[in-house]
């Protein structure tokens, strides 16, 4: 992890220094498909129909993209049980437990407040 990510003052990683990882971090996090996964996936383990139909209007290949970089930065677990046809579930991690309060907070926050963005957008 560069160094010019960290500020001097608590050695904590500065998101708005050009070079911090943490950008990369935030980018997958905000957008809206890994929220409403990391959502979804509050209610317990999934399998990738169920999350399909759970998030309406995402394609497969953008719902596959999406849970695959949610478990390459570790906030979802994919686990495979030996069956004919496969099961595979996906379920949070305790990283993605973690996050999945403020992305909650967040949703709630854009729910509650559709109508007045709508009035100022017109």
């Amino acid at each position: 992890m560069p160094m010019t990510c960290r500020t001097g003052l608590h050695d904590r990683h500065d998101v708005y220094a050009a070079q911090c990882p943490c950008r990369d971090v935030l980018d997958m996090l905000a957008n809206k498909w890994s929220a409403l996964v990391v959502g979804a996936l509050e209610d317990g383990p999934q399998r990738f129909g169920a999350l399909q139909r759970r998030l309406e209007g995402v394609s497969p290949k953008v719902l596959t993209q999406t849970l695959r970089r949610l478990e390459d930065y570790g906030f979802v677990d994919r686990t495979i049980y030996p069956a004919v046809p496969l099961h595979v579930e996906y379920a949070l991690t305790d990283l993605g437990r973690g996050v999945a309060g403020p992305l909650g907070l967040l949703r709630s926050w854009v729910e509650s407040h559709l109508d007045e963005i709508h009035a100022v957008r017109g």
